[in-house]
């Protein structure tokens, strides 16, 4: 099981977040009153769709043996009426067929990020005295 450690900081909103030996930082822009310190959140949610997205297309090809050399994703978040809405644009580059790219396609939206955002996630906030 995965396990990511977030900790406020002495700024307004910007958080340090902590997975394995990373450390990344996470804030609001200034607009928001943040010290755009770091990305959104969503922003941080985009980036990870995206990168599952990119990792599980080349993991694919690479098994297939397809020439697939680069991928570029490009997400976008909005609202379709009262429901969220992302948007990933997928940009293949390699000697790829039409027929490997559509299944490049469908296989892109198996990832373990698309899967979890796409079926309805039970999270369970606890409180934990320390």
């Amino acid at each position: 099981m995965d396990s990511v450690k977030v900790s406020s900081t002495d700024a307004r909103y910007t958080q340090n977040i902590h997975i394995r030996q990373f450390d990344l930082v996470a804030d609001e822009p200034a607009d928001l009153d943040g010290d755009d310190a770091g990305p959104k959140p969503t922003e941080l949610l985009l980036g990870s769709l995206g990168a599952c997205k990119a990792i599980t297309l080349k993991m694919y090809a690479g098994r297939k043996g397809w020439a697939l050399e680069r991928v570029d994703v490009e997400l976008t978040e909005g609202k379709e009426g009262d429901r969220p809405q992302i948007q990933a644009a997928l940009y293949l580059e390699g000697d790829l067929s039409d027929e490997q790219k559509q299944r490049l396609l469908i296989i892109a939206d198996k990832c373990p990020i698309h899967k979890m955002l796409s079926a309805s996630v039970d999270i369970h906030t606890i409180l934990v005295d320390e």
